[in-house]
């Protein structure tokens, strides 16, 4: 069980993401500050940075958690599946878990909108970029231990890797600038677009609809 002092900190942690993800989309992300951040929760400066950083990394909490839970997901699933399905059960896993663990820290609405701020915000997309390049890697690496492959020799883990999570960046991309679509939306995009990995990588593309 969880002691105090620790419920403490996560409650201060997530009401700082909370606060602050409501300054970005509210006001903007360059606008925003972070004394404006620990005003609207009543801690110091020196509280803040105890648990992020810089602003990147309080702007983006929410997407290195789904990260985190991603790489451990994977790193569950039974050894026989083949790569590219370990990699879309885990998807369908972790995003069926998604939801309430933003739920427990900040409305879904606010979560969406803040996705939309990460895509049009120049700073923010590039943090974006680097965390998700640290998890291609640690996913690359996870694909290699569980198919027994050297990804210094051999570069199917690492190209399998780099396609499945190109085709995420790009649904997500596509469903962040729809607006006002849901949580639940962004999920079936992401999962369209995945389905189509396979048939995009075949010599044939004559089937129209597939």
């Amino acid at each position: 069980m969880t002691g105090l002092r620790e419920r403490k900190k996560q409650r201060t942690r997530d009401a700082l993401i909370l606060a602050a993800h409501e300054l970005f989309v509210t006001q903007g992300y360059d606008a925003t500050t972070v004394d404006q951040i620990t005003e609207a929760v009543e801690v110091s400066q020196r509280t803040f940075f105890r648990y992020f950083s810089n602003k990147e990394d309080v702007a983006l909490a929410l997407q290195q958690m789904f990260a985190e839970r991603f790489f451990a997901a994977l790193s569950g699933r039974p050894l026989d599946e083949a790569p590219m399905d370990a990699l879309r059960h885990t998807l369908e896993v972790s995003w069926g878990e998604l939801g309430p663990a933003i739920e427990e820290i900040v409305p879904l609405d606010l979560h969406m909108r803040m996705w939309q701020v990460i895509e049009v915000t120049p700073a923010l997309l590039a943090a974006h970029l680097r965390q998700s390049l640290v998890l291609e890697e640690r996913l690359a690496a996870e694909i290699a231990r569980r198919t027994g492959l050297d990804p210094e020799s051999d570069p199917r883990p690492r190209v399998l890797v780099a396609a499945f999570c190109a085709v995420m960046g790009i649904a997500g991309r596509h469903w962040a600038m729809r607006g006002n679509a849901s949580l639940e939306e962004a999920r079936r995009v992401i999962k369209s677009y995945v389905d189509h990995l396979t048939p995009a990588l075949s010599a044939n593309w004559d089937d129209r609809g597939a």
